[in-house]
């Protein structure tokens, strides 16, 4: 009898969707394993009007992906890409995680953002209102500079026109954990007891190189992997 199929769930991060993990699906596809990429609520083939977002938190993100992942015949690998890093994290403090593959992280609580672009993405926010309580369109002069640098600027408006809203409360949570009463963004890391693999692109201009160093810390054993010349869209 064949050995069961090892299982990867690929948790995507703000304004994206299951479908910024078509390579990586294909290389761990390549290896036999089954992929999952499912789009968080609101996002991806699941993009809703812009009302739909609004409310919703990580908190829902988090029990949606925890109800499919408990249907699955066993652990699975998690690989978070920034907001879906954070994810990922308190997923596997739940026990519902093999192993961690953590890319281009965004800082879960306590993490304390270090680089000039992490303190004007969060400025940017405060410029926008109350902007936790709607939803947020991307935009592409920004994300052209900072999420898409180094993919080829021929191919970045294709991409970008994949990306799609976000909820104002989620990235009110992760950016100002701080002033969040529910802690929407923390992680019991003490809970993860899985292997932890951490990478980031050398110029990611999103989050920071330390962002990704304190976001392995904790974890004893953790393998980190600084990629020159990948940004935050990886690979």
């Amino acid at each position: 009898m064949a050995a069961p199929r090892p299982i990867v769930v690929m948790i995507h991060g703000a304004f994206a969707g299951g479908w910024c993990f078509d390579v990586f699906r294909e290389t761990f596809a390549a290896q036999d394993w089954t992929c999952h990429t499912p789009d968080l609520i609101g996002h991806g083939g699941r993009r809703d009007a812009k009302d739909g977002l609004r409310g919703v938190g990580l908190a829902d993100y988090r029990a949606e992906l925890a109800t499919f992942i408990r249907a699955l015949p066993a652990p699975p690998l998690l690989l978070g890409h920034s907001m879906g890093a954070v994810l990922a994290q308190q997923l596997a403090a739940e026990g519902l995680a093999r192993g961690l593959v953590l890319v281009s992280p965004a800082p879960r609580a306590g993490i304390l953002p270090t680089s000039t672009a992490e303190k004007a993405a969060a400025q940017g926010l405060m410029s926008l209102g109350a902007f936790w309580q709607d939803a947020i369109h991307p935009n592409f002069e920004i994300a052209a500079h900072d999420s898409l640098n180094k993919i080829p600027p021929a191919q970045q408006r294709a991409l970008f026109d994949r990306f799609g809203p976000e909820s104002g409360r989620a990235l009110f949570e992760l950016f100002f954990w701080m002033l969040d009463p529910t802690a929407a963004s923390a992680v019991d890391v003490a809970a993860v007891r899985c292997p932890v693999l951490c990478l980031g692109g050398s110029d990611d201009r999103v989050f920071s190189t330390a962002t990704l160093q304190a976001t392995a810390a904790p974890y004893v054993g953790a393998t980190i992997r600084e990629l020159s010349g990948h940004g935050h869209m990886l690979p």
